[in-house]
């Protein structure tokens, strides 16, 4: 809502100063968004009469005028503009004025000057030269009644100070410059002009028929004929000034009063051409298929849903948002019919947006507007057309006032003792019926309880809390106690077997990957092909169409910002995201931190591709591949071993995709992307990409005290053949379970070898046979091994490898 200061001070004129007046506002809950000045800082420009004019000697578009700027002699200027002419008044700078700032910052300083040979003592101005306004087509015309010789500033007012509100929904009373001042007078006791509304006199007895068909849409319908206007009568100075700086240009006279005393009073009304309506009117809902040209000149289809004013014809208004095209008055106007109406806010809210576009009506009745001022509001907008576009056949007939369902009055109790547990501020009933009556509220009092009645312009007064956020706001927000929090803090003492989230990032860091953050929302599409989630949880009112789901797996994020990286070049990347999933479960009740049916585990994504390093001179290129993924997870979870287990999942490859195994426990995926998917998503490079639980992640060994082996440790290497379908964990529990005394330290594969065809024909292997060839680390911690001891432990760990996995020791 923005408004000039000078209007306001019209209708209640505090003595604050215009810092002052925007704090007390403010800390109302009137946010002052932005002060702003109407015109910047220049001196020296009058107002100037020009009394003759002559085509320059010496050059085609110039004119040698003679201005009177109330001096004793006329002045010399030489102008360009083509509507220099006589007899007409614009700004004059004189000799030594600054000019406002240009491009540059720096303000222009009018000189003597000469231009084609004829000197100039001064420069006559067009509105962009002062910065009033873009238009530069030529010199800014005043008002025929301007005083020649005053300030321009005195003259436009241009001292005005613009006020911008940035207003809550529920301050819908506030969307007017009276309806702002009522609440300026409440805070500062400065006296509030009252309003009067001057009945005219009724010279014909015409009235429109017009029938309310729908009481659940319009609760009040109220419109006058008046005959002989004048369309193309000129909008007065003040008007369009007062219009413009409201934000709003001015179009024509009759549109003009109405969109004024929209900006004044808060009520949104249309001006229709009576001639031009067909019949009578008709508010209804609107029927499926319906079509009406609106005044913004969109086409837009109605529906059931939406609320109409129809003629005998066709739709003419969607109701409380905008007029039609075809009633819409012109400069062939001649009689008009003004209408008023009271249009439930729930019948308004939410239609404009179906059509894409909003208006300063629709904003207004979808957050509630007065209904017991319509028929008060109509003789406002008819005196000001009898003032401006009136002649001697200008009539007007009745009001014509349709009662049908009016808004019930709310009643609403507040406890002083309750207001003063919501505030933290001690308060008396006295002060709280003082400060509801300021705001133009009924009150009665009780014991201990304040009863009010709102006014038909408070919507937003339907509880208790209501009324003491008024109170609140009366009292102003700053004056509100800053009471610290009574209840003891005391910090949360992780345990010592669990990381934080802060830890696991800084550690896939370390690991070189960097951390990306997105959406909750994703497409559709990707819950289906990348989470294999058929009815994934869908958002009431998503905020784009493609944002439409909530996700239950990371990937989809995480393929998107690959392929954003990869659109823009880049050769090498690996990103991972830690955050919230959001899956269907029927074991999760209500609780502070749950919600009934739906599982929300954060989880641990990321995603690799690109070579392995850096590019350097010493080191060959090469891509990343799941094993290089695999170590770094098992970097992130050290010293806790994983194993991996080969698995199927819709976003991975098939044979290359494995399950994350933790301590027993299936905790997540690791593969490379499926190839389907690669070329859909038309990636350069094949990612590698896992996901894990975090609870799982976070979790951690405590670390324990060991002895520093204070002997030589002995190396020995075994190889053994077994089944081709042996994996290594297999092989690595088997050798680890074996009893060797604790004198096994470490064991690690450091070969596969598969036979060639010639060696399988004999007895040494078979075609379905690999040899595995590993090196055991033997310890003792209190003495040095003797050779009976290693050989014992080797025979251990080769017989229970001949038991466990069918081994065999290579000859």
């Amino acid at each position: 809502m923005q408004f000039p200061e000078s209007w306001l001070r019209e209708f209640c004129n505090p003595s604050l100063s215009t810092a002052e007046l925007s704090e007390t506002l403010t800390m109302a809950g009137l946010e002052v968004e932005e002060l702003k000045p109407v015109a910047p800082p220049f001196s020296h420009i009058v107002v100037g009469e020009i009394k003759a004019t002559q085509q320059h000697p010496n050059a085609d578009r110039l004119r040698v005028c003679q201005v009177d700027v109330g001096q004793a002699e006329l002045l010399t200027i030489v102008c360009g503009a083509p509507n220099a002419r006589e007899g007409i008044k614009v700004p004059c700078a004189l000799v030594g004025a600054q000019l406002p700032p240009g491009e540059d910052g720096k303000p222009f300083g009018i000189k003597v000057g000469k231009l084609r040979g004829v000197e100039s003592f001064g420069m006559l101005c067009s509105a962009r030269e002062l910065q009033l306004s873009e238009e530069h087509g030529g010199l800014l015309e005043l008002a025929s009644s301007a005083p020649v010789g005053q300030n321009i500033r005195d003259h436009l007012q241009l001292d005005d100070t613009l006020l911008t509100l940035k207003l809550t929904p529920n301050l819908a009373h506030c969307l007017s410059v009276y309806g702002i001042a009522r609440e300026v007078s409440a805070l500062s006791n400065a006296p509030l002009k009252q309003l009067e509304f001057p009945k005219t006199v009724c010279a014909i007895n015409d009235v429109l028929p017009v029938q309310v068909r729908a009481p659940d849409l319009c609760g009040r319908f109220s419109g006058r004929v008046i005959r002989g206007v004048n369309p193309k009568a000129e909008t007065p100075a003040w008007m369009v000034e007062k219009l413009a700086r409201c934000g709003q240009r001015s179009v024509s006279a009759l549109v003009d009063i109405s969109n004024y005393v929209m900006f004044e009073l808060g009520r949104p009304t249309h001006i229709f051409d009576l001639d031009k309506i067909q019949g009578g009117l008709e508010v209804r809902w609107g029927r499926a298929g319906e079509q009406i040209k609106l005044l913004n000149g969109n086409t837009v289809t109605v529906d059931e849903q939406v609320g109409v004013i129809a003629d005998e014809v066709a739709v003419e208004s969607l109701a409380g948002i905008m007029g039609g095209d075809a009633t819409a008055v012109s400069d062939t106007t001649q009689n008009i019919y003004v209408e008023a109406a009271f249009w439930f806010p729930k019948a308004i809210a939410g239609r404009s947006r179906r059509f894409n576009f909003s208006t300063d009506a629709g904003h207004r009745f979808e957050r509630g507007v007065d209904p017991e001022l319509t028929v008060e509001h109509i003789e406002r907008i008819t005196q000001l057309i009898f003032e401006i576009c009136g002649n001697a056949q200008t009539v007007c007939g009745p009001i014509d006032d349709q009662k049908v369902a009016m808004p019930a009055t709310c009643q609403v109790t507040l406890r002083v003792a309750r207001a003063s547990k919501i505030l933290g501020l001690p308060l008396t009933q006295a002060q709280c019926a003082k400060a509801l009556v300021s705001l133009g509220l009924q009150v009665t009092e009780g014991e201990g309880v304040v009863h009010v009645t709102a006014p038909s312009y408070r919507f937003d007064l339907q509880i208790e809390e209501d009324l003491i956020e008024e109170v609140a706001r009366m009292i102003g927000y700053h004056n509100l106690p800053q009471t610290p929090p009574c209840a003891p803090i005391t910090a949360k003492i992780r345990p010592e077997n669990q990381r934080s989230s802060f830890t696991v990032r800084r550690a896939l860091a370390a690991l070189g990957y960097q951390e990306t953050i997105n959406f909750s929302f994703v497409e559709e599409r990707w819950e289906l092909e990348l989470a294999g989630n058929p009815n994934p949880i869908r958002l009431l009112n998503p905020i784009a169409s493609q944002m439409s789901v909530m996700r239950s797996s990371l990937l989809g994020s995480l393929l998107q910002v690959l392929k954003f990286n990869q659109d823009r070049k880049a050769q090498r990347v690996r990103v991972f995201e830690l955050g919230r999933v959001f899956l269907r479960s029927s074991t999760v009740s209500d609780t502070d931190t749950t919600v009934q049916g739906f599982d929300q585990p954060m989880r641990l994504s990321g995603l690799a591709t690109g070579s392995v390093d850096m590019p350097e001179w010493g080191c060959k290129v090469r891509a990343v591949d799941f094993f290089d993924v695999k170590g770094d997870l098992e970097a992130l979870m050290a010293p806790i071993s994983l194993t991996f287990k080969p698995a199927q999942h819709a976003a991975l490859h098939p044979g290359r995709c494995a399950q994350v195994i933790c301590e027993g426990v299936a905790i997540g995926y690791v593969g490379e992307l499926h190839p389907k998917w690669r070329q859909t998503y038309d990636l350069v490079q094949t990612p590698i990409l896992f996901e894990l639980d975090l609870d799982a992640v976070m979790r951690r060994q405590i670390p324990q005290f060991s002895n520093v082996p204070r002997f030589q440790a002995v190396e020995r290497d075994i190889a053994v053949m077994v089944n081709e379908s042996i994996t290594h964990h297999a092989l690595m529990q088997a050798i680890r379970s074996a009893p060797t005394a604790g004198l096994l330290k470490d064991a690690v594969l450091f070969d596969i070898y598969r036979p060639k065809p010639s060696e399988t024909a004999s007895s040494v292997a078979t075609a379905a046979e690999k040899s595995m060839a590993v090196r055991l680390t033997l310890n003792a911690e209190d003495t040095a091994l003797t050779e009976q001891q290693i050989e014992t432990t080797v025979a251990a760990v080769l017989a229970n490898l001949t038991e466990k996995v069918g081994a065999r020791q290579r000859v």
